[in-house]
């Protein structure tokens, strides 16, 4: 593997050992086919599941590294501990449940790398961008008042996802990163002053296997992390707007 990969794909994990069992060899043979030199660190909260011993098995032939973190919790946490190891000139970070298509990882990464662009999104919501439709109208309602909680920071139609590709010089920009629940991709937009944002139509997926993660105390702390953003963004930073930009021939998608 080359000191200084083209992409890490960081995946944090808590119980998803099913998951990685399929996911881990796809990925790597939709890396390899784009042509990329590639790391994937999955960065797993002590599951006690075999993934440990799944990552093993799969190391070598599929390029994954594990990063078990020990008496610590939190999906936000554990991609700042991803972004911290990896060594990639383009970080991915991505679930394992399959709810984030690993075919559109280059596309991503592609958009990432132009020079016009601070992050590349995967987002449900623009044209061609698509949400499961076993998703209930409270799940849907839930998340596009968190999205629109968040148009004072970022003028991007997912800025919720979970599913983005930022560059590692972007990613030095950062002071400090502070996040509080799942939106770690909001984070990154504020403190790291992503401007310009691309967004990649995806079709995001119900989870093909374990729990979901979503709770009531995860609503709370996404209130409490906006409260934190907005004073970094009005009070602290003092700076405008974001920019963004649809990705090529697409249009923001119709509420």
């Amino acid at each position: 593997m080359n000191s200084t990969p083209d992409v890490s794909v960081i995946i944090p994990t808590y119980r998803e050992r099913d998951n990685l069992e399929r996911l881990l060899p796809m990925l790597s043979q939709i890396l390899g086919r784009a042509g990329f030199s590639a790391e994937v660190l999955v960065v797993d909260d002590e599951s006690l599941d075999g993934t440990e011993a799944l990552c093993d098995q799969l190391g070598v032939a599929h390029g994954v590294r594990l990063i078990t973190r020990r008496g610590e919790r939190g999906l936000a946490t554990a991609v700042l501990r991803g972004l911290r190891e990896a060594r990639g000139e383009v970080c991915v970070v991505m679930d394992a449940d399959f709810s984030h298509p690993p075919e559109s990882v280059p596309d991503l990464v592609a958009a990432a790398r132009s020079a016009d662009c601070d992050m590349a999104i995967g987002s449900r919501y623009v044209a061609g961008g698509e949400i499961d439709k076993k998703w209930s109208w409270l799940r849907r309602l839930n998340s596009q008042v968190a999205s629109l909680l968040a148009q004072g920071l970022t003028s991007a139609a997912d800025p919720m996802a979970g599913f983005f590709a930022i560059q590692a010089a972007t990613l030095a920009r950062a002071a400090t990163l502070r996040p509080l629940g799942y939106k770690i991709a909001l984070e990154l937009i504020v403190r790291c002053d992503c401007r310009r944002i691309v967004e990649v139509p995806i079709t995001f997926q119900d989870r093909q296997a374990g729990a979901s993660k979503m709770s009531m105390r995860q609503q709370w702390l996404y209130l409490r992390h906006l409260g934190r953003l907005y004073v970094a963004r009005y009070l602290t930073q003092s700076r405008g707007a974001h920019e963004t930009a649809p990705y090529p021939h697409t249009k923001r998608r119709a509420a």
